[in-house]
């Protein structure tokens, strides 16, 4: 078991606030946006075992099978397949979407062919992998997510027209007259490759009505709480198109606890909050707006997925036989996350033979693996190697679990060594 040494990433839209505070830690005054546990290249966590603190992506790859465990390693290759973080906005973050992972690996190898530099800014795909993530409410969180019906997105758009804002009565036609896969692709096509110049009117109408009093015609569409949300998103990209075309996506506000999960092609948002984000070990972000940073139009297009859904809202399930976790469920081998609170009883066992890293969130607790203890604060982690069998914690507080989802090697007989 190895305690976690870890970055944090000052990215402009992050809080000031939030991450010192859950560290107990003074301000710096600069935005404290991402704490990140892993061995992602970009900012992999250190340990110190002995000779000093090192990567954990370079201990991982000086023993994968040790470190990951066999099935980890024939499943996902010799990396960690997740990255844990927290995150924390205070402005929202752009709106984006993820490949999946046979649209990653095409993409990298055209944009490999042809010679595009890994760190250039229009670069599109930085490594082949997929990026499915969830995230996991520790304060009230707000968030865009997946396509609104055609139906209602028509709704609000007239009502917005209704009450001042310009431009957009004929975007309402196409989403009420033609299917709605079709309709929310024409839209959203029109919305990106309009001149930016053209639609700064139109954004900046939008915004008006927004951020002014409650018209009767919005009110009857738009809840107060999500008129705020976008009313937030507009102050905060003045003349984007991307305000255009977040009001075709679902509002969501997750309680603590409470958590969203984001499939490839799924466009989204974080707007505000803090809470613990756990995706597969990628950075494949394909932008729709609110951003100053490229947005490839014709690639996004090819990989959104146009279909109005309802947000994919989870809440924690029970984990049989282990008192006081509960699971956050998604589809996706590459990370399982829960969640351990701990009330000061007998110690929870945790089975090994995965890598995991626990991450503690609130209270105090006690982890212990191989002969190791860890005390743990809120903010603070350890790194659970596949060879540790078993792993204890104990005090009071709640613990994030985070590992893969596919089952670990059998425990080795007295006479099998392990590797």
């Amino acid at each position: 078991m190895d305690r976690l040494s870890n970055s944090v990433r000052p990215y402009a839209w992050g809080s000031t606030t939030a991450i010192p505070r859950l560290l107990g830690a003074e301000p710096t005054g600069e935005p404290q946006a991402e704490l990140w546990m892993g061995a992602h290249p970009g900012a992999p966590s250190r340990v110190d075992r002995g000779d000093g603190p090192r990567p954990l992506d370079e201990v991982i790859a000086e023993a994968p099978e040790r470190e990951l465990g066999p099935p980890t390693v024939r499943r996902f290759g010799p990396s960690l397949p997740f990255l844990l973080k927290v995150l924390a906005a205070a402005q929202p973050l752009s709106l984006q979407v993820h490949p999946d992972r046979e649209q990653a690996r095409a993409g990298f190898a055209d944009e490999e062919r042809r010679g595009v530099p890994i760190d250039a800014p229009h670069r599109t795909y930085k490594d082949a992998n997929h990026k499915p993530e969830a995230l996991v409410a520790l304060d009230d969180f707000d968030a865009l997510c997946g396509f609104r019906r055609a139906q209602p997105a028509a709704e609000l758009f007239e009502a917005l027209a209704a009450a001042g804002a310009t431009g957009l009565r004929g975007w309402a036609e196409t989403l009420r007259g033609k299917p709605e896969p079709e309709a929310l692709r024409e839209v959203l096509t029109d919305v990106l490759s309009t001149d930016r110049a053209a639609l700064v009117p139109v954004v900046d109408s939008v915004a008006s009505v927004l951020a002014g009093p409650a018209a009767p015609e919005v009110e009857a569409v738009l809840p107060a709480a999500a008129r705020r949300l976008y009313a937030a998103v507009a102050a905060a990209f003045p003349g984007d198109p991307g305000v255009i075309a977040a009001l075709l996506l679902n509002p969501v506000r997750l309680a603590p606890g409470e958590a969203l999960y984001l499939a490839a092609g799924v466009p989204h948002a974080y707007v505000r909050g803090l809470g613990v984000e756990i995706m597969a070990n990628s950075d494949n972000v394909l932008r729709c707006g609110l951003t100053p940073k490229h947005v490839d139009v014709p690639e996004l297009l090819r990989i959104v997925r146009f279909e109005g859904c309802d947000p994919a809202v989870l809440r924690p399930e029970p984990v049989p036989g282990t008192p006081g976790e509960a699971e956050y469920r998604t589809p996706f081998e590459d990370f399982r996350l829960s969640r351990i609170e701990l009330d000061g009883g007998p110690a929870v066992r945790l089975a090994g033979g995965t890598p995991q890293i626990l991450l503690c969130t609130a209270g105090g607790v006690t982890a212990a693996a191989g002969g190791a203890t860890a005390s743990l604060a809120p903010g603070q982690s350890v790194y659970l190697p596949a060879h540790e069998r078993e792993a204890e914690l104990t005090g009071s507080g709640t613990v994030f679990r985070a590992t893969v989802a596919i089952a670990p090697a059998a425990a080795p007989q007295q006479n099998e060594e392990i590797l």
